[in-house]
């Protein structure tokens, strides 16, 4: 365990490319079930970071957390075939990772486009889900929000040219629908976004990424996922929702939770898309949700 307090692990999706994933806490053998951490559309696994070290703690219940970068993002390769940033091919990565970390089952933690990977997951390897956490995210998608993360992950000129400048750059095009967060919050965000480069922090994706939401319009219609939905609320489901989120409507979490009685919902507090749960409330929320899992799991 190197001094940020997980490992390291590269593997290799189906076509080669090489992907990276963290790990935090002790790496049991299955039957264990562990935590897969998944991040939002142009994000990585730093996103995750405090979050893995509370879970991984004995106050947060000592469990083994994995987050993923998917390809394209963070430590893992670029893809020059621009076509395989998509969602089933992200969760293709998310089943070799799963091969080729040993798990066969596992708690998953899917933020904004970790959570429409969960949509896909459960067709194609329901067996790998004992139970989700749906962060910001449900099987409707206000275009409102999308097109907010267009603008913003499109934004001209650019990004700041400084590492003094990035929490305050952060605050200022987030701050309205994050304002219970604090200077040490902004801060971390932007070590999670931006990598350096020679002093300048740089955003860890790939630009394409962003450039594949420029096509959208208020009239675009969106396909909705109600029917992935169902199928996935069969199993244990915490909805947590960005008390200020222009992505998930409050309509759409009650309507979740209709649909599945036994879902637990969480408003965030002071915070719009996505929440950040690593702060009090949301982590206590997805502590309590894993470890009722884990321990009523066969071990």
């Amino acid at each position: 365990m190197n001094q940020g307090g997980f490992r390291e692990h590269w593997f290799l999706a189906a076509d080669d490319l090489q992907l990276y994933v963290r790990s935090y806490g002790l790496v049991r053998p299955t039957p264990a079930v562990p935590i897969i951490c998944l991040p939002g559309l142009t994000r990585n696994s730093r996103d995750f970071h405090e979050l893995a070290i509370f879970l991984s703690s004995p106050c947060g219940g000592g469990h083994t957390v994995f987050s993923l970068d998917y390809r394209g993002r963070g430590n893992s390769q670029r893809d020059d075939d621009k076509s395989h940033y998509s969602i089933a091919i992200e969760t293709t990565d998310v089943i070799t990772a799963c091969t080729h970390l040993g798990i066969d089952r596992a708690v998953f933690i899917g933020t904004s486009r970790g959570g429409l990977i969960l949509h896909h997951l459960i067709g194609v390897a329901p067996g790998l889900i004992a139970g989700a956490v749906l962060n910001d995210i449900g099987p409707v998608i206000e275009i409102e929000g999308l097109l907010a993360i267009r603008d913003y992950l499109n934004k001209e000129p650019g990004e700041p040219t400084s590492w003094s400048m990035a929490p305050g750059y952060l605050k200022e095009l987030h701050g309205a629908d994050f304002p219970i967060l604090g200077e040490r919050d902004w801060l971390q965000m932007a070590k999670a976004i931006y990598r350096d480069e020679d002093g300048v922090p740089v955003p860890d994706f790939d630009v394409a990424i962003a450039r594949q939401l420029l096509g959208l319009t208020a009239e675009t219609a969106l396909p909705d996922l109600w029917q992935q939905y169902d199928a996935l609320s069969r199993m244990p489901l915490l909805v947590i929702r960005g008390e200020h989120s222009r992505l998930l409507s409050e309509g759409t979490a009650r309507e979740m939770c209709k649909r599945h009685s036994g879902a637990v919902a969480f408003t965030a507090r002071g915070q719009g898309h996505a929440p950040l749960l690593h702060l009090d409330g949301p982590r206590q929320a997805v502590s309590a949700f894993v470890t009722a899992i884990t321990t009523a799991a066969p071990s």
